[in-house]
């Protein structure tokens, strides 16, 4: 027992563990816990400050605040209304057809625009808008659907498309800087998007439509258009330059953080901006902000501390990783980006995963680069959802109680390995990757 006690990662893994742990059971609220794992982390000294408190100067942090701070305006111009009313008439015909469109939008909009976070951030007050006109209220079943509509179909089903998550860009700089692999748009977008974009996307509509039933009310004749306002156009103008500015990040090498944060200064200006010292003290969600933050500090620290690297190597010695038996491989690789990803989350999962990935395939005698994809399944279904920061954002834009994300989270992942791990495997074996 003295041994484990003085192990220089006892005191690091009781803290993440007990964090973990309320998180998972929502015993405390979530930003509270967070609070709990900075206060518990400093006074343990378990990692330097800057590693701790490092979720605070995350890209993903800043994208989250910005991102308040633009749906805040989008909604009080008026432009989330108007959104509304252009799509509503043609995606409310029925609850599936509603579902289906707000997953499906989701999805496209992943592929020119790179950040979870801001598209996320513009299309919860828009779909938000449309709910209320089609008579679904806030707080009921039917729009903690349509909300995690949102998050999931943003989160999940961009893991098919290499630039359009976090997770993906950890991986892909985790594959050049360890063994120089570089992956590639379109070969990563056929290996992923038949089973892990399209067919999960179909059983993710099928799944909140029977867990969140809903009725959208028959749309009144639609009232005649009326012209911008000039606030309305400022604001569509401004949005349209940060779009352009995501979609170009490639070229002119500015984060999707940084752009949106500088939206949201110009929307804050006195005289020039849209929003009020007021409006944005009550509109910007700080319980989220600290919360995300949270995610992204312990995520850090497990990597720091060397919590992430025991676990991995224990998991290495533990699965049944055998040349003979690959499917066996298959499922036992997918099993490790599973259980890394309850204490890396989704961000985190990647860098480690990858690095280990050349002992998988000596293992198992797969290709290394069809090693480093295999993990793409695992860290893109979470089992809860705090194992993905932009689920928990769209939950708490939308106000969605801890119990209707975890439902769907565990849902969609047992019918995700229960089916789709399978068709994957096939897949996989088709493309000769395996």
């Amino acid at each position: 027992m003295s041994f484990w006690l003085s192990h220089p990662l006892f005191l690091p893994s009781v803290i993440v563990g007990i964090t973990i742990i309320l998180w998972a059971t929502s015993l405390l609220p979530e930003f509270i816990t967070a609070l709990l794992f900075f206060t518990a982390a400093m006074i343990a000294k378990i990692a330097p400050p800057e590693v701790i408190f490092g979720g605070f100067a995350s890209s993903a942090f800043w994208l989250v605040f910005s991102g308040f701070v633009l749906g805040i305006a989008i909604r009080k111009t008026g432009l989330a209304d108007r959104a509304a009313r252009a799509l509503s008439a043609k995606m409310t015909g029925s609850w599936p057809q509603m579902v289906a469109s707000v997953v499906l939008l989701s999805y496209a909009l992943a592929f020119v625009m790179p950040s979870n976070m801001g598209r996320i951030a513009l299309l919860m007050p828009i779909v938000a808008a449309m709910a209320a006109r089609a008579g679904i209220n806030e707080g009921t079943r039917a729009w903690y659907g349509l909300a995690l509509a949102v998050g999931f179909g943003t989160f999940q089903l961009s893991a098919t498309i290499l630039p359009a998550n976090v997770p993906n860009l950890v991986m892909s700089g985790a594959a050049e800087g360890s063994y120089g692999i570089h992956l590639n748009y379109l070969p990563y977008l056929l290996l992923h998007t038949p089973v892990l974009g399209i067919l999960k996307g179909a059983i993710l509509i099928g799944l909140i439509c029977w867990l969140f039933p809903g009725k959208p009310q028959a749309m009144r004749e639609a009232l005649p258009s009326t012209p911008m306002s000039r606030d309305e156009r400022r604001l569509a103008w401004l949005l349209a330059v940060v779009l352009t500015l995501w979609v170009t990040e490639s070229w002119h090498g500015i984060g999707p953080a940084w752009t949106g944060l500088a939206a949201a200064f110009v929307t804050l200006l006195p005289r020039i901006g849209f929003i009020s010292g007021d409006e944005f003290s009550s509109g910007v969600n700080i319980r989220t902000c600290i919360y995300v933050a949270g995610i992204l500090g312990l995520a850090i620290t497990v990597t720091q501390t060397g919590i992430g690297s025991a676990v991995g190597e224990a998991l290495l010695h533990v699965m049944p990783l055998d040349a003979e038996r690959p499917f066996t491989s298959f499922l036992a690789l997918t099993g490790i980006t599973t259980a890394l990803n309850f204490i890396m989350t989704a961000n985190g999962v990647p860098a480690l995963f990858t690095t280990l990935a050349q002992s998988f395939s000596d293992a198992t005698s797969f290709p290394l680069l069809s090693v480093i994809m295999i993990q793409v399944l695992g860290y893109s279904t979470p089992l809860l959802p705090y194992q993905a920061s932009p689920i928990v954002v769209a939950m708490a834009l939308g106000k969605v109680p801890a119990r209707a994300g975890m439902l769907l989270c565990l849902a969609l992942a047992l019918v995700s390995y229960l089916l789709l791990l399978p068709l994957d495997y096939a897949w996989f074996k088709v493309l000769g990757k395996l």
